[in-house]
């Protein structure tokens, strides 16, 4: 299965879209998780930090070949082009983590790779994984209030964004596809106290609308 390239114009990006350092993420990965691979490692920040604070080894896939290069100066081993394709070159029952930081909504089937992940897992693997939220609170004011629903090049509707997710999807998403939801938390909220004024006074109904993104961890159910 192979990405419509129209919808993969990455000469707009960011300078610092393949950059991202992601902190907030590092807690949910198991520190005992001595073989990592990173699905959409962009240029390795993120993993190259684990790799040194766990001893790990780490893998990456990366679909952009220049900034798989640039990983590949940090990683024990990068995989060049589309996910859904690399991944069948993963060793199999390998690894104890397997992180997807933003990346499941980029691709066309993201139920695939999940499935085909489970089989990379050791016994007690997991998947950890941020996912956009797309009922962030400014996405549902231009939507509902301005009627607006404006793709950009990054962000919650960047235009390479193939798929959108709520938590109750994403956990929907997982559970389907036999794995049992370790962790499902908000990350990144809105400092905005309005925001918070609106979930109080709505009793709690629209708490989820106050995060950019959800984290993940989810294991195999079988493990």
């Amino acid at each position: 299965m192979t990405i419509n390239r129209s919808l993969m114009d990455l000469s707009t990006k960011p300078v610092d879209y393949f950059s991202q350092s992601r902190p907030e993420m590092a807690r949910f990965v198991p520190r005992s998780a001595k073989r990592i691979l990173d699905v959409g490692c962009g240029k390795g920040i993120f993993s190259s930090r684990l790799k040194k604070e766990l001893d790990a080894e780490v893998w990456g896939i990366e679909l952009v070949p220049e900034t798989a290069h640039l990983a590949a100066q940090q990683l024990d081993r990068v995989l060049v082009g589309d996910v859904s394709e690399q991944i069948e070159y993963v060793p199999e029952n390998y690894f104890d983590c397997a992180i997807c930081n933003d990346v499941i909504e980029h691709l066309v089937d993201p139920c695939h790779v999940l499935r085909v992940l489970k089989t990379k897992l050791r016994s007690d693997g997991v998947v950890v994984s941020s996912i956009p939220n797309i009922r962030f609170f400014r996405n549902l004011f231009d939507l509902v209030v301005r009627g607006q629903w404006r793709y950009e090049d990054a962000g919650i509707l960047d235009k390479t964004h193939l798929r959108f997710f709520t938590k109750k999807s994403i956990a929907e998403m997982f559970e389907s596809l036999g794995y049992r939801i370790l962790h499902l938390e908000g990350i990144n909220p809105t400092p905005s106290w309005r925001v918070k004024l609106f979930d109080f006074a709505t009793f709690g109904l629209l708490s989820d609308t106050r995060y950019l993104q959800f984290a993940c961890v989810a294991q195999p159910a079988s493990n």
